[in-house]
């Protein structure tokens, strides 16, 4: 039986399409929710023609991920799922996997972009990935933009 969850968010509302799932089904089976958001390190860049360098800001980016969790895992909580954030920094789906294993999570319940063709091709495959690597049981939800009628990390937080 599932009893925690390891829940990928990176702050679009195709992400967060996954969180009317989990209200469905955690509470009733007793699940513990792990939301995890992984950012991805951004390479220094240079200003052509100066010596100005830009770093990351990876105190700042990890505050925000955490200030973007924080309401999520509180509304969660609201309605009686124990839920937890976690930020974690390298390539998404690595980290989701890494995570699944640290947080001991017996699933990892996520949505997909709805990308294809040119697109996944650019961008990749997050979710793909995820489920080709990961030890767990990996559900998976299509959620396009189309699909998304407003940002349901907004809802939840009310």
């Amino acid at each position: 039986m599932y009893k925690r969850a390891l829940v990928p968010l990176d702050g679009s509302p195709e992400s967060e399409a996954i969180i009317p799932f989990l209200l469905e089904v955690a509470g009733p089976l007793d699940m513990s929710v792990v939301l995890v958001r992984v950012l991805e390190p951004v390479p220094p860049s240079v200003v052509e023609g100066t010596r100005h360098v830009t770093l990351e800001d990876v105190e700042g980016r990890t505050r925000d991920a955490e200030e973007y969790l924080a309401p999520v895992a509180i509304a969660l909580r609201q309605r009686g799922i124990d839920a937890r954030p976690i930020v974690r920094r390298g390539e998404p789906p690595a980290e989701i996997v890494n995570a699944a294993r640290a947080e001991k999570a017996d699933m990892i319940a996520m949505t997909t972009h709805g990308r294809s063709g040119l697109g996944r091709l650019l961008f990749g495959s997050v979710a793909e990935a995820v489920l080709r690597g990961a030890d767990v049981p990996v559900f998976l939800m299509r959620q396009t933009a189309a699909q998304v009628g407003r940002p349901i990390g907004k809802e939840t937080a009310r």
